[in-house]
């Protein structure tokens, strides 16, 4: 079992998610989940969260339902430059963000130019997960980007909405796997992530435990149940 999930969705994602923080904290609480991550869509996803729904999220509360919450955002990385779509002063007064290749933002370009975006968006301080580079449609050099993340303190996740069946990122099997042994070659963290857009995800792990741990992938390389120490990483400037 593990013990948090930093990339979930709320209504303020838009997608059609009608639940709200409380929802996601209640479900996060029944999962038997110690620390949940909000990290709804940036303002350049269609109907998705504004900045001044970030800059509320300052005063939101810290604990609901006895779930420890964190709140950041998915950024859309906007071009090769890794330019984002929030404002450093927005981003500074979130706990941590996810950065993401999402095509009505970013189409995507070749293999270097995919890459160079990834590296480029992990000198933004407030970046602490790349969120689901297991995307077939946006090829890229895993080797370059496990080793910058090793140096930056960025984890990359293993994404269930990636390997479940229900998936509509195609088949990220190979991909995923490539994360991984290039995770393994530098030691770099990472983590497991629902990506749930609403309640009915939160927590769940299924496809992407198995995946890592067919993958013979090391225990102590995965954040989730190490709280602290994913904690002190995600708020680290």
């Amino acid at each position: 079992m593990y013990l948090s999930d930093m990339h979930t969705h709320s209504i303020a994602s838009g997608h059609g998610t009608s639940c709200t923080i409380s929802d996601m904290a209640k479900a996060a609480s029944k999962k038997g989940l110690r620390l949940l991550g909000i990290t709804d869509h940036g303002p350049a996803t269609l109907a998705a969260g504004t900045p001044s729904y970030f800059r509320s999220l300052t005063f939101s509360p810290r604990k609901r339902f006895g779930i420890e919450l964190l709140y950041g955002a998915e950024l859309n990385i906007l071009d090769k430059e890794g330019h984002v779509d929030l404002k450093e002063e927005l981003l500074s007064r979130l706990d941590y963000a996810i950065a993401s290749m999402h095509a009505p933002n970013f189409p995507g370009g070749s293999k270097g130019e995919n890459t160079e975006a990834f590296l480029n968006v992990m000198k933004n301080p407030c970046v602490k997960i790349l969120g689901h580079c297991d995307n077939p449609r946006y090829p890229v050099d895993y080797d370059a980007i496990a080793a910058c993340a090793k140096e930056k303190g960025v984890l990359l996740e293993i994404n269930e909405a990636s390997l479940a069946p229900y998936g509509y990122r195609g088949d990220t099997r190979a991909n995923s796997m490539e994360i991984l042994r290039c995770c393994q070659k530098y030691q770099t963290p990472i983590l497991l992530s629902s990506d749930s857009h609403g309640a009915g995800h939160i927590g769940d792990f299924t496809y992407a435990a198995e995946f890592v741990h067919q993958a013979m992938f090391p225990e102590s390389l995965i954040l989730n149940n190490q709280i602290p120490r994913l904690k002190v990483l995600l708020q680290t400037r």
